[in-house]
């Protein structure tokens, strides 16, 4: 074990590790906090093209414990590749917490850049909290990225792949937040300790449906949908989505009338032992039929129970983004000639 570390810091002046084992890989997956890997292959000419960028942004915003850039040798690391689904190259992943956030397919500086940047813009309140001695340990405060459930493995949030500008939401209650609230990065406000002024939420307005048209910037991959949902103690007027029905590409949103008569690409019931201790529901979507997900509507058919409304927190979307431009498929160098 100590020749290994001795590796890991010789392999550390250039701001970039290069991983050779999944041991080594995983043990920097618990010792970082952000950690952001460069699958690629030597005989990947993408690879070698964006090369110089990758290396250029270690060397400018990698930190110690906090933020660690990795190249990881496909071909020679097959259950890493194998393990996190890599079918093109190069592609980034980025880890927070040990699990993926986001991924990057494709030599496609301008994403990587402005993924990379958002997380350099993040360090200083991540470096404040884990310098904070004896916090609360969740490392899931109000500020940074919030969890209600876990990511399945292989899979990143792309909650950021919404179009908010595009967002549709219907019988929503004035009162409450407006619809881009619910894909807030940060944990509720039900969640804090203390009165909160924010209206991080949604509600409906005259009964207990939401019609909710989400588009995305690119077509997607859908695999997993939370739902986050805290109605207020002791008010049974509230409650959390009970029926939920989802359709996938339609242009534009849909009347309740449509939703109660169109055929769902999925009809979810929720049951209360679905929501965990962080007021979430992770609902595992049948994969096939999300595979090219350009619009996502959701609609709360019915809430839980006979409260007069529903409300709705946070929602976010695991999967895989699709690549902005065309890449070329993972093939290996004698198939070329």
């Amino acid at each position: 074990m100590q020749c290994y570390r001795a590796s890991i810091h010789a392999e550390m002046t250039d701001s970039l590790v290069h991983v050779t084992s999944k041991a080594q890989f995983d043990d920097l997956l618990t010792s970082s906090r952000i950690v952001v890997a460069d699958f690629y292959a030597d005989w990947c000419a993408p690879c070698k093209q964006i090369a110089p960028l990758y290396a250029s942004l270690a060397e400018q915003i990698s930190r110690p414990g906090l933020l660690t850039f990795v190249k990881i040798d496909n071909d020679a690391n097959q259950d890493l590749a194998q393990e996190y689904g890599i079918t093109a190259l190069p592609t980034f992943l980025l880890f927070r917490s040990g699990q993926v956030i986001h991924k990057v397919q494709g030599a496609n500086p301008t994403e990587l850049k402005a993924v990379i940047e958002k997380l350099a813009s993040e360090l200083e309140s991540l470096a404040e909290g884990s310098g904070s001695g004896s916090g609360s340990g969740s490392g899931s405060g109000s500020g940074g990225i919030w969890k209600g459930a876990e990511i399945p493995r292989g899979y990143s949030d792309i909650t950021d792949q919404v179009e908010l500008r595009g967002c549709e939401l219907l019988n929503a209650d004035d009162d409450a937040g407006p619809v881009k609230v619910v894909f807030e990065s940060s944990q509720p406000s039900a969640l804090r300790q203390g009165a909160s002024a924010s209206k991080d939420w949604v509600q409906s307005g005259s009964d207990d449906q939401l019609l909710l048209f989400i588009p995305f910037q690119s077509t997607i991959k859908l695999h997993t949908l939370q739902i986050t949902s805290f109605p207020p103690e002791g008010n049974s007027d509230v409650s959390r989505p009970g029926v939920v029905h989802l359709f996938i590409n339609r242009t534009s949103n849909m009347d309740f009338g449509e939703a109660e008569d169109a055929e769902p690409t999925q009809a979810i019931t929720l049951e209360p032992q679905d929501w965990n201790a962080n007021g979430t529901a992770n609902i595992s979507l049948r994969f096939v039929k999300f595979q090219k997900t350009t619009t996502l509507t959701i609609f709360v058919q019915k809430g839980d129970g006979e409260a007069e409304t529903v409300r709705i927190d946070r929602i976010k979307l695991i999967g895989e983004a699709g690549a902005k431009r065309d890449m070329g498929k993972l093939q290996k160098m004698d198939d070329e000639e």
